[in-house]
């Protein structure tokens, strides 16, 4: 098991890590999800070794890593750009750390056949990788990071240079591959998508702090803050303020019912997440004229003069004066 133990990094004179700690559990994996700048490829480096943190310390199995050199963690790690020897073929590539561990060679070539069987390249061995498409690159530096069977897999926004429909099969592929070989792993990217797929637990950072952690439905269901609902996107944010009534929330777009369970009182400032999705058994709706409609997915993202948008099964003409029930939480 590997644990994070308030891990700070400052860069610049300016905090960019505070206090940052986890743990991942065996077959377990942890997305770190956050936007650019927020730290996260930092952290992931200095689990690896690669960078030193300021305070706080990296252990696997209670030994403290401290003062273990990345190459002797016994850590896998998958880049973006995926890091091939341009020079050798993929069964070369893939050998290229069990060579350096001077295995046998018979294991290496057992290793090598099992990784590339794996992640489904097998008889691709005596490829030049400069011949590969991306999508079959990043697999190559996925059975190279497998072949030396590491105590723990991370991965560097690993399918960020490759095109959606690519990304959504080998995203799918390698969860599988995680859940087939039980090795933790650590996944870092800046896309939802993404981590909402391959993870068991997100961990959401902003500013160098873990703001949100949970499964991904957890995190879905509730963001718990303003900051997490507006970077998912799940809906609309707005600001309203406690009323006399039991339950009623004033806002600049009118009034709401809300079900608080934050303890709020009257006259407290607070956050709402309005809900994209039509619902009709809801107490709560948004009206509005409609200034914009976009198709996604099977449905309709219709944009409000006010700011607000909904999603509809069908589409409304611009300029249409429109009602629609939606789901109305308090966030913290």
């Amino acid at each position: 098991m590997l644990e994070v133990h308030q891990i700070s990094k400052t860069y610049e004179g300016k905090p960019l890590l505070k206090d940052i700690a986890f743990k991942v559990d065996t077959g377990e994996t942890v997305c770190l999800l956050g936007a650019s700048g927020s730290g996260k490829s930092t952290l992931l480096r200095i689990i690896a070794g690669l960078e030193d943190a300021d305070s706080g310390y990296v252990a696997f199995d209670d030994a403290d890593l401290t003062a273990t050199p990345a190459h002797l963690r016994d850590f896998g790690l998958v880049f973006q750009d995926y890091a091939l020897f341009p020079h050798l073929n993929v069964n070369e590539n893939v050998a290229f750390g069990l060579k350096m561990r001077r295995l046998p060679g018979s294991e290496i070539t057992k290793r090598v056949a099992n990784s590339l069987e794996l992640v489904n390249l097998s008889g691709f061995g005596t490829r030049a990788v400069t011949d590969l498409s991306g999508g079959e690159q990043q697999r190559v530096a996925l059975a190279r990071a497998l072949a030396t069977r590491p105590r723990l897999l991370m991965f560097d926004e690993p399918l960020g240079a490759l095109d959606r429909t690519l990304r959504e099969d080998l995203l799918n592929e390698l969860r599988s591959i995680l859940h087939q070989t039980n090795i933790p792993a650590i996944y870092v990217t800046h896309d939802q998508e993404e981590a909402f797929t391959i993870a068991d637990r997100v961990l959401i950072l902003h500013n160098g702090e873990i703001i949100r952690a949970g499964t991904p439905a957890d995190v879905w269901a509730n963001p718990a803050s303003a900051i997490v609902a507006r970077f998912l996107g799940l809906g609309n944010v707005v600001e309203g303020t406690i009323g006399s009534e039991s339950g009623e929330v004033e806002t600049a777009l009118g009034r709401f019912s809300v079900h608080c369970k934050n303890g709020h009182q009257k006259g407290d400032k607070v956050h709402l997440l309005v809900r994209p999705l039509s619902a009709e058994r809801e107490p709560n709706s948004i009206r509005g004229t409609v200034m914009d409609v976009n198709f996604q997915q099977e449905r309709f993202k219709v944009t409000l003069d006010n700011g607000l948008f909904v999603y509809l099964s069908t589409a409304p003409r611009l300029g249409e004066q429109i009602e629609a029930h939606v789901k109305v939480e308090c966030l913290a």
